[in-house]
């Protein structure tokens, strides 16, 4: 049995405590099934587990993705977890993103600024920081083979149907909560996606048996 850490930060913890995993549909489930029997079989192996979650300008949800994988993997203590992100062109991390992760208890460090600014954005004081940019889902800094590459917009999902070096291709597409930008309930909207996107992750790594 899969047992559960506390060393993240106490935010992240409490906010991970109030998560309802029942609250996902059944058809939602199902859609995240592949992803669970990828780290299964990686995890019954004892293989590194590589997840590279991709998005068209890799700005929002799939940074999102990234870093609650990697924490969630670290709260269900499932080992050789090594979560990545990547777009079909490269942007910039959503300032947003790193606030709302910010408002969640993540410590957001900011390494260097510009047009694409690079993040340090740390979901526990002992454990390495996720880096957080925007970049081309082939960058030099994501895996180039034996990999799940997790589709997490529609647009990226139709324009890349074959992604490669991926083991796995699986779309799990979530809302853009940039159709709220510049709007009274754009924090909210972003919270709201974010934590969508850390339920149906708990879920994921939940279901992982050791």
């Amino acid at each position: 049995m899969i047992t559960t850490q506390t060393n993240l930060f106490t935010e992240i913890n409490k906010t991970i405590q109030g998560l309802n995993p029942e609250t996902i549909a059944k058809e939602r489930k199902e859609v995240l099934q592949p992803l669970i029997d990828f780290i299964q079989q990686k995890n019954a192996k004892g293989e590194a587990i590589r997840i590279n979650f991709i998005c068209t300008h890799n700005s929002r949800r799939s940074h999102l993705s990234q870093v609650w994988a990697q924490t969630m993997a670290n709260f269900f203590n499932i080992k050789n977890v090594l979560c990545y992100s990547g777009g079909t062109e490269a942007t910039a991390l959503f300032p947003v993103v790193a606030k709302t992760l910010e408002n969640t208890g993540f410590k957001v460090l900011t390494i260097s600024e510009g047009k694409n600014p690079i993040y340090a954005i740390k979901y526990a004081e002992n454990e390495h920081p996720i880096i957080g940019f925007s970049k081309k889902l082939d960058d030099a800094f994501n895996p180039n083979s034996e990999f799940a590459a997790i589709m997490t917009c529609d647009s990226a999902n139709e324009a890349c149907p074959f992604v490669p070096g991926a083991e796995k291709r699986i779309p799990i597409t979530f809302e853009d909560p940039k159709a709220f930008d510049n709007t009274p309930i754009q924090l909210e909207k972003y919270n709201e996606r974010s934590l969508q996107i850390a339920t149906e992750l708990f879920y994921v790594f939940s279901q992982i048996k050791a």
